[in-house]
């Protein structure tokens, strides 16, 4: 039963799968299906617009003030359903989210193979990041089939025990996504973007993350806006998360620049085309670390540690923390010392070269074929 659905219900998540689903929809040995969860509502359907697709399923599972409990149940309920009447032979998640710990157990709970794409990241801190470190041990813990963006990906999962023949290195399906997405003569829909000046050098900002509300955020903007002082010159750019505490973090903190403008989020295209002509990137996100050296942007990370230690090693991100003096540091490094960010700007990309959804593809069908094969 060569049947394979793919779920998901984040705007990261739906970024990086539906290049694979397309991938997967090529190959005729192949019955593919998308279920996504909408565990994000808006963000989730431009990203889906943008790729062309259309889900065969949609638990519609978000509502105003959900829950990490809540999403885990709809989550759970609603994929038994699907699972009891349309049994697939296998069931790819993606990562980290709530939506994918909880679609593995579902299919568990079935007795239905699970693939994990992404597999492998560690941050050996559960906690940080929240609930995303728990996530992705829980999925991998469930998975038959491992896909893992990169070796040291590969590594942390032998050490944990996972079976290596359902090991695959393929690269990051991020990277598929930049491919298919990226234009030189891009337009920005967006009306602010499509007027600015990129010749000012530009700073783009993204700050969401649960551990980093508080004074860790607030340290962030803080330094951000001692940084601007200092360098009057250049301009940032924050497409603000939608939760009203990092808005009211940002407010408290005043940057009174008119060269810090404040946005709301940005679709997906437009999103990484921003990256593509910013300077610099002051971020907690996860995925950017990844995108990012796609065009040579360096990546300051505010966070204390990252399940990204490729983009570490390699030194197209600089690991800063979340305290004033250090992120402060770390950004000032970047805009004044041309040599470290000559060498940042120039490092090749560890996330593989875009061809990371054939592979999986390829693994798949080998699996269907000899899946007694596999652990």
């Amino acid at each position: 039963m060569n049947k394979v659905f793919l779920v998901f219900g984040t705007r990261p998540e739906a970024i990086k799968m539906c290049p694979l689903y397309r991938d997967l929809k090529k190959d005729s040995s192949l019955d593919v299906s998308c279920i996504v969860t909408a565990q994000h509502r808006e963000m989730l359907d431009s990203v889906l617009r943008f790729f062309k697709v259309v889900p065969d399923y949609d638990l519609d599972i978000m509502c105003h003030g959900q829950t990490l409990t809540g999403i885990t149940n709809a989550v759970l309920s609603g994929l038994d359903k699907i699972f009891e009447d349309d049994r697939p032979g296998l069931v790819l998640v993606h990562g980290d989210t709530t939506t994918a710990m909880a679609s593995a157990l579902a299919a568990f709970y079935r007795r239905i193979p699970v693939g994990h794409v992404e597999a492998g990241l560690r941050s050996f801190d559960m906690y940080s990041p929240y609930p995303e470190e728990m996530n992705r041990r829980a999925v991998d813990m469930l998975s038959a089939l491992h896909f893992a963006a990169t070796p040291l990906n590969v590594e942390n999962l032998k050490k944990e025990g996972i079976c290596q023949d359902g090991i695959s290195v393929t690269g990051n399906t991020v990277i598929d996504a930049l491919r298919y997405s990226y234009s030189e003569n891009y337009s920005f829909s967006d009306p602010f973007l499509s007027k600015l000046d990129f010749n000012i050098p530009t700073v783009l900002l993204t700050c969401h993350r649960r551990e980093n509300l508080g004074d860790s955020m607030k340290d962030i903007f803080t330094a951000l806006k001692e940084v601007m002082e200092r360098h009057p010159e250049i301009q940032c750019i924050f497409p603000m998360h939608k939760n009203q505490a990092v808005r009211n973090i940002f407010k408290s903190v005043g940057i009174e620049t008119d060269k810090m403008h404040c946005i709301e989020p940005l679709d997906y295209p437009d999103f990484i085309h921003l990256m593509s002509r910013c300077k610099v990137i002051l971020s907690d996100s996860g995925g950017i670390q990844e995108e990012a050296p796609y065009f040579g942007c360096p990546v300051v990370v505010v966070r204390d540690v990252t399940e990204r230690e490729e983009a570490v090693e390699a030194g197209t991100v600089l690991l800063a923390g979340t305290k004033k003096d250090n992120v402060k540091k770390a950004l000032l490094t970047l805009l004044e010392d041309s040599s470290v960010y000559e060498k940042m700007s120039k490092t090749t990309n560890p996330y593989g070269d875009g061809h990371a959804g054939e592979r999986i593809r390829d693994v798949i069908v080998k699996w269907f074929s000899r899946a007694e094969e596999f652990c």
